[in-house]
C-alpha cells in the first residue's frame, strides 16, 4: 500500500505529505468515538494504531476499558498532552471536539473517513490546530510504514 492509496485522488501531493508528516511524528493518540464493537471502524482504527506504537487514548461517554487501555468518558479527561484528537463521531459534532481539542492543546484535528466539517476545520485552524478530513489515520499509519500492513 502507498500513501496515494489512502485517498480518493483528489488530494494535491502537498496535501498528502503534510498527511504523511502527521502519521510520522505523532506519538499520543485521542480517538474520540471508541466502540467496544470490534467490528466496528473505531475499534479496528484504535487497534491498529496500538499495534503501530502509538499512544493511543480512547474516548467514549460509557468509560470503562479496552484492551487494556483506560476508555475516557470525556476528551478533557486525558491526562497527557494530545498531537491528535482522532474523530469517529457525526460530522455535526466535531465543531465542540474541536473546541475541546483546542482546550486540551492538541495539536490536529484529524476527522476520520467520511467525515468532514467547515466549522470544525475554521475553529481547529484559527487556534493553530492542523485539520485533516475524509481519511483514516490508520490507513495512513500504514502507508508510512507505522501500523502493520495486517491492520488493512
Amino acid at each position: 500500500m502507498t500513501s496515494s492509496d489512502v485517498t480518493d485522488g483528489t488530494v494535491d501531493a502537498e496535501e498528502q505529505r503534510r498527511r504523511e508528516r502527521i502519521a510520522r511524528w505523532a506519538q499520543r493518540i485521542a480517538l474520540v468515538g471508541l466502540s467496544s464493537n470490534p467490528k466496528r471502524g473505531s475499534n479496528k482504527a484504535f487497534r491498529g494504531l496500538v499495534a503501530g506504537g502509538y499512544e493511543v487514548f480512547p474516548v467514549n461517554p460509557r468509560g470503562g476499558a479496552e484492551k487494556g487501555h483506560t476508555v475516557y468518558r470525556e476528551l478533557s479527561e486525558v491526562p497527557l498532552p494530545i498531537d491528535v484528537v482522532q474523530v469517529f463521531r457525526p460530522a455535526e459534532e466535531t465543531p465542540e471536539i474541536a473546541r475541546q481539542a483546542v482546550a486540551m492543546g492538541a495539536k490536529v484535528l484529524w476527522l476520520q473517513e467520511g467525515i468532514d466539517n467547515e466549522e470544525a476545520r475554521q475553529i481547529a485552524e484559527a487556534a493553530g490546530l492542523e485539520y485533516v478530513s475524509d481519511v483514516c489515520l490508520k490507513m495512513m499509519g500504514i502507508a508510512v510504514g507505522r501500523v502493520p500492513k495486517e491492520y488493512e
